[in-house]
């Protein structure tokens, strides 16, 4: 079983060798540019990660795997432009660089050619894939729409949050394992404890972004830090500090969010400090770290098969960017 760090390297040999269409330019060369920025490539890999605990990785998980990283950055082109957000990985974001109607175009393609790969899969789990894939990549645009629904109310509960990230972030995530296993031919509780695991490392993820969102150092980052702040997002950080502020701290917290104030990632990030928001999420991750650790435990291969996963969850709970 090979770590994700080698595994990572084989998906990422496969993944550059894709060859876009010469024209129209200004359609495949956005394109090219957008991956070209790299990321750290965590869903296809765990799907290859899943589909090589039962042996060899198999040309169908690549297929898959190249699927689910086209359909990863179609959404986040799109949700760049619907954040307006000015970088990605610490480049210019496809609509900063190219306008928002190629930034849109370039998405699109994206997710036509995802499924161009699915279709590549044998037809013996050409449809347990489709099914899987396309429910999941429902959800996520469910996921966004809440995330964007929340924007426009003025408080927003833990548990509709919650849901929010299952839907937007965990699923994919969840589902990048379980397809892993389903070309594996895996048994279908070893499908469902994979799932679980990334749904819950999918969550403890989130917090972590949510986390570093605020507190993480920009250079480290790759993003606008404050980001979740000036957009008005309604983030674990800020959900959890207006259930435990002060009425003063509440009150400050909500003219804050009303507008472009001076100082504005400065004052949310201080008041979320005194609010112990900062201990409270990372308490928060390892809830969710411990649960994804359970259903991996339960997954029926070797333990020393489970070995690259565990310390793949080990890195992502420790991770500075």
């Amino acid at each position: 079983m090979q770590d994700f760090e080698a595994v990572s390297r084989r998906f990422q040999d496969h993944f550059s060798s894709l060859d876009f269409p010469q024209e129209p330019k200004t359609l495949y060369e956005p394109a090219a540019y957008f991956l070209g920025m790299g990321g750290k490539r965590i869903r296809p890999v765990l799907c290859l990660m899943a589909n090589e605990l039962y042996g060899q990785i198999q040309e169908d998980a690549l297929h898959v795997a190249t699927a689910v990283e086209l359909f990863h950055n179609f959404s986040l082109i799109h949700d760049d432009i619907m954040d307006k957000a000015p970088l990605r990985r610490g480049m210019s974001t496809l609509h900063n660089r190219y306008g928002e109607p190629t930034a849109l175009l370039t998405g699109d393609v994206m997710l036509v050619l995802a499924y161009d790969y699915l279709s590549r899969v044998h037809p013996v789990h050409l449809q347990g894939i489709f099914r899987e894939f396309s429910t999941c990549a429902r959800m996520v645009c469910e996921g966004q729409q809440l995330d964007m629904d929340f924007e426009s109310q003025q408080e927003v509960k833990f548990e509709d949050y919650i849901q929010m990230i299952e839907l937007k972030t965990s699923v994919l995530l969840a589902a990048s394992l379980k397809m892993g296993a389903i070309v594996a031919e895996a048994h279908p509780d070893d499908q469902k404890h994979l799932y679980e695991f990334g749904k819950n490392l999918g969550i403890a993820f989130q917090i972590q972004d949510d986390y570093l969102d605020a507190f993480g150092d920009p250079e480290k980052f790759g993003k606008q830090v404050g980001g979740d702040i000036i957009a008005n997002k309604k983030t674990f950080l800020l959900i959890r500090a207006l259930d435990t502020a002060s009425p003063a701290q509440k009150d400050e917290l909500r003219l804050l969010l009303s507008g472009s104030v001076p100082d504005k990632v400065e004052r949310v990030v201080g008041i979320f400090r005194n609010c112990g928001v900062d201990t409270w999420a990372n308490g928060l991750k390892e809830k969710y770290m411990q649960v994804a650790g359970l259903h991996l435990a339960e997954v029926g291969v070797a333990k020393e098969k489970k070995v690259p996963l565990n310390n793949l969850m080990e890195f992502l709970f420790q991770r500075d960017h």
